[in-house]
């Protein structure tokens, strides 16, 4: 299986940082969420109940960084992992995490988890 759904660019105001003060404010982390998924059964039938509701997925990544708080996105990236394979038995996934403020002269940095082949 070849097929993908795809979440880009969602992003999502967190509690996150090894610093004291950056547990004190919100942040902006930006998820780029690639998920393994048999589309075929969708496209055959136009039904919505053999999707992958990208919008339930992206509810739940955003529920699940809002409440609670994370020091590095290396532990953010693999905890949605494994509760996105469990929450909706995606066989394979990658997620990108991305903090744009994290350095200053720097316009980007993210770390990307795999699990699964995609």
């Amino acid at each position: 299986m070849n097929d993908r759904v795809v979440i880009e660019g969602l992003t999502v105001l967190a509690r996150i940082g090894v610093y004291d003060w950056e547990q004190a404010i919100e942040q902006r982390l930006v998820l780029d969420v690639e998920m393994a998924w048999d589309c075929q059964r969708a496209a055959q039938t136009d039904n919505v109940q053999f999707c992958l509701n990208y919008a339930e997925v992206s509810q739940f990544i955003t529920d699940y960084i809002r409440k609670r708080a994370f020091k590095l996105i290396e532990r953010l990236a693999y905890e949605l992992c494994d509760e996105l394979q469990a929450q909706f038995s995606i066989s394979a996934l990658r997620i990108k995490v991305s903090k744009p403020t994290a350095v200053a002269n720097a316009q980007n940095v993210a770390v990307i988890v795999s699990r699964g082949q995609l």
